[in-house]
């Protein structure tokens, strides 16, 4: 499964990544999110892995985040990987005359095992998510702009 997505933030691109850049951030913008504990290399950096913890439903999950390319201010990918799930996610930052930028987000989903009926049958939930995650973030950042 592959999507493009994109949002407009009423935030200038500076302060837009001040706050997306910053891990003590993700709990105030990311639904569910319980811990981030780094695992390998500087939290943020090419190559670092961290463990993310999300509530779901009654239950956990886990994702283990590589992150692949940090050239901020312009593009952050990382890789998110979950039990049966590889998510690679692209995400490239415009900045809008100075006032707005304009945050475009690549997924692709690999799905293994279970994972893949899941795919199968829950399959446009993924953009929705992603999508609800992307606002979330905007009225984070429009809020502490």
């Amino acid at each position: 499964m592959e999507y493009t997505q994109d949002i407009i933030v009423n935030v200038p691109r500076q302060r837009f990544i001040e706050l997306f850049d910053n891990v003590e951030n993700m709990q105030q913008w990311m639904d569910g999110l319980l811990s981030f504990e780094p695992l390998t290399g500087v939290p943020g950096q090419a190559g670092a892995t961290s463990k993310l913890t999300f509530k779901r439903g009654r239950g956990t999950m886990e994702m283990v985040e590589t992150i692949v390319r940090r050239e901020l201010p312009d593009h952050f990918d990382a890789n998110y990987d979950a039990k049966g799930v590889h998510n690679i996610c692209e995400n490239q930052f415009i900045e809008l005359d100075g006032t707005a930028t304009k945050w475009v987000a690549h997924n692709i989903f690999e799905m293994k095992g279970f994972m893949k009926v899941v795919g199968l049958l829950f399959g446009a939930s993924f953009p929705k998510e992603s999508y609800k995650s992307m606002e979330a973030f905007k009225a984070f950042a429009e809020a502490n702009a």
